[in-house]
This record gives structure tokens, C-alpha cells and sequence, in this order.
């Protein structure tokens, strides 16, 4: 991912959840490479290791850390490392989760609750943890991963579906609870968009056959992201709160 000109977040402490690979790898690169000091936050300690030495060798600073974001005390800890390790927090970005697609009479009680702890609960802890580790004195960010199965009844996704609807529902209700404290809170739903976490459950067959059927005509990337990460993080969002940025190519839109 090249460079961009701009440092907007040159030294601000930013706290990524399940940024061992996928879409939070893209993000804490490219805002890394904006001068942003990145906690690589992953259940895979060394894949999030992996991801704060590239950063380090591209000339950023990042930190990683192993832990479930779904427990709480492990939450609370990292952002406490990293307090200690980078400074007060100014933005945390929600981006954990467990992505597993199949029809609601094959829903295991193991399986729900893995993604409703890795999905939802670390949203919980992540907002909790990053208010606890906030700097005061400058104004914060929290960030979300919502998705376009919340507006749309995609079948097999019943249990994702359920907690990306209620991360957004969720996003709402900070941003009017936290907007007076300086902290803006909104949300992105990335569209069809491959990544090593959905390798397992669509096929690159399924995505040339997604994208005939998105307005745009290609499936998204990582970098499509990553920008509009960027973007509600930085000062020229800065009157942004409680919305929902589709990175989708239009697929929410077209219905």
C-alpha cells in the first residue's frame, strides 16, 4: 500500500481489534503510513506481531498484542499496555469478529456464542476500554464495522446479520450518548470485499458472480477501506457522528 502524503494522525495512539489480517491489517497499515502509532490487537498473537514489524519495517510504529477481545479483562488490559506503551488512546476501531455463514436450523450454541463474544461483546469492551485509556484533551474516535447484510435479508447469515445490525444500532446510541464528551462514533458496512478471513466461505468463482451484481461492477478492496477509515477518523469528518458510510460500490443502495 503506498504512502500517502498526508501525516493526519502523525503520533496518535489508534487501538485496532482483530487486526492480524484482513481489513484490519489494511487499516492500521494505511494509517500507520498517515503517522498514526498502531495497537495491533489479535487472538493470533503472532499474526498480530507480523503485522506491527511490517509496519515497523514500511517506518511506522506499531505495537501488537495477543488477546480475546471478547473478554473483557483482556480488552481492558491491552488498552492499558498500550496507554503505557504510546500514549493516551484517541481513536479505537472495532474490527473483530468471526464470520461463519450457514442456514439457522444448522446455528450451534458453541457457534453463536464464539461470534456474538468475538462480534459483539468486543465492541462492548472496545468502547469501555478505549474510554477508560481516552486522552481527555483531544477529541476521540470510536469506529464500528456494521455490514450491507443488515439492511438486507442475505439468507445463511442469521447470526452475523444479527450482529451487524446491532453493532449499527449500537453506533447510534454512542454517538448521541458520547458526542458530548468530544467523542465521535460512527460506522462503515464494507461490501464484497475478499480477504484471507473469507477465504473459507466464498470462492473466487462466488465473487466474479458478486460482482455482476453490484452497481459498480467489481468487488471492493482492502484499500477501499482503509480510505474510508481514514477519512471518518480525520479532522475533515469531524461534524460525522452517528453515520453509516456503505463501502459497498452501491449494493445497500440498489436494494
Amino acid at each position: 500500500m503506498a504512502a500517502p502524503a498526508t501525516t493526519r494522525y502523525e503520533g496518535q495512539p489508534i487501538l485496532i481489534s482483530g487486526a492480524g489480517r484482513g481489513l484490519g491489517e489494511g487499516i492500521a497499515q494505511r494509517l500507520a503510513s498517515e503517522g498514526a502509532i498502531i495497537g495491533i490487537v489479535d487472538i493470533d498473537g503472532d499474526t498480530a506481531m507480523k503485522v506491527a514489524q511490517g509496519i515497523g519495517s514500511a517506518g511506522g510504529q506499531a505495537f501488537a498484542y495477543g488477546a480475546d477481545c471478547g473478554s473483557r479483562a483482556a480488552f481492558m488490559q491491552v488498552a492499558a499496555d498500550f496507554a503505557r506503551d504510546a500514549g493516551p488512546l484517541r481513536a479505537v476501531i472495532n474490527n473483530a469478529s468471526v464470520l461463519v455463514y450457514e442456514p439457522i436450523e444448522q446455528v450451534t450454541e458453541d457457534t453463536l456464542d464464539q461470534m456474538l463474544s468475538a462480534g459483539l461483546k468486543s465492541v462492548f469492551w472496545g468502547v469501555q476500554a478505549f474510554l477508560a485509556h481516552r486522552d481527555d484533551s483531544a477529541p476521540g474516535n470510536i469506529l464500528n464495522y456494521s455490514s450491507p447484510v443488515a439492511y438486507r435479508g442475505r439468507p445463511n447469515t442469521g447470526a452475523y446479520t444479527t450482529i451487524k445490525a446491532g453493532i449499527a444500532g449500537l453506533t447510534k446510541v454512542l454517538a448521541g450518548e458520547l458526542g458530548p464528551r468530544g467523542i465521535r462514533v460512527n460506522a462503515m458496512a464494507p461490501g464484497s470485499v475478499p480477504t484471507p478471513a473469507t477465504e473459507g466461505f466464498v470462492t473466487p468463482e462466488q465473487y466474479e458472480q458478486r460482482a455482476k451484481y453490484i452497481p459498480l461492477r467489481r468487488n471492493g478492496t482492502v484499500e477501499d477501506v482503509a480510505s474510508a477509515a481514514a477519512y471518518l477518523l480525520s479532522d475533515e469528518a469531524s461534524f460525522i457522528n452517528g453515520a453509516m458510510l456503505a463501502v459497498d460500490g452501491g449494493i445497500i443502495a440498489a436494494g
